[in-house]
């Protein structure tokens, strides 16, 4: 290992001690002034407990970046298909409050970002898949009720007058039990249906590799047991949905819908909301001016 280190450092050494101010100050954030040091500076591979912590940032990081896009195929799915066969709405509104109480759990706790910053962005997706689905069910007037409902719920538990931490510690509890539970509903809906309908397999496989992901981050920056216990049963839950994606995926039942790029049927289901919008706003606007313009008729 001295040996391996060596060749490293009269490789790598010139180029890591050397690097940009900025990539230094990012890197020290991440992992901490004798941490860097440790690693990137001196190339000291053999420092496990700072190893550990730079490969449990790294993953950290990735699942954040991934989250970004995780539900994309998901949101395309839907959009090029006008359906939401197969897909759980109760799964989707369970998940995606229990992702905001762990979003806003772990900001007041002060946890660092990369071991939580997901929640907030595949969140945000949630809430454009939950709509897409209310709206393909017929149920399009329960949307804005849904999004309002989530906004007052964010305020309520960021708010420590409203709030207080005691209240979230149990609030994070039912918030674990509900993320787990979430799977459930989604889990069932395709044992129904003999079939995974429009569920996206790439989110599904992304759910489970970062669930697993989590676990060792988790155990390595965080001393949480209800955090720990919560990406545990995830992973388990997400294991069984994944093994239902490979056992229907050549049932008639499973859709076939593209689900990496938006085709034109989906390009035009995306544009009609907004025209409607458009639409009303133009309407409302119009409406103002007639109103407010003055009148020319002589009085007398």
């Amino acid at each position: 290992m001295e040996a391996l280190e060596s060749t490293l450092r009269s490789v790598l050494g010139p180029i890591t001690q050397h690097l940009p101010a900025p990539l230094q100050s990012a890197g020290t954030q991440l992992i901490g002034e004798s941490c860097y040091r440790s690693l990137v500076h001196d190339l000291t591979i053999t420092d496990t407990v700072c190893l550990k912590l730079g490969i449990s940032k790294a993953l950290g990081v990735g699942i954040i970046a991934a989250s970004s896009i995780v539900k994309i195929p998901q949101l395309l799915k839907l959009l090029n298909s006008q359906s939401a066969e197969g897909i759980s709405f109760l799964s989707y509104f369970l998940e995606t409050v229990s992702y905001l109480i762990s979003l806003l759990y772990n900001v007041r706790n002060r946890f660092p970002f990369s071991t939580y910053g997901e929640t907030a962005l595949i969140g945000i997706q949630n809430v454009a898949i939950s709509v897409l689905v209310l709206n393909y069910t017929g149920r399009g007037a329960l949307a804005a009720a849904f999004v309002a409902g989530l906004a007052a719920v964010g305020y309520a538990l960021y708010s420590e007058t409203i709030t207080s931490m005691a209240t979230f510690q149990y609030l994070s509890t039912g918030a674990a039990i509900m993320g787990v539970a979430s799977k459930l509903p989604q889990i069932y809906s395709c044992y129904k249906e003999q079939g995974t309908g429009q569920l996206s397999a790439f989110a599904v496989f992304n759910y489970l590799a970062g669930s697993l992901t989590r676990i060792f981050t988790t155990l390595q920056e965080v001393d949480d047991k209800i955090i720990l216990y919560n990406f545990i049963a995830g992973f388990a839950l997400n294991a069984i949905l994944a093994a239902q994606m490979i056992y229907y995926w050549n049932s008639p039942t499973t859709g076939k819908t593209p689900e990496h790029k938006l085709t034109s049927a989906g390009k035009a289901a995306l544009k009609e909301p907004i025209q409607q919008a458009a639409e009303q706003i133009q309407a409302q606007t119009s409406g103002t001016e007639k109103r407010s313009s003055p009148t020319t008729r002589r009085r007398g």
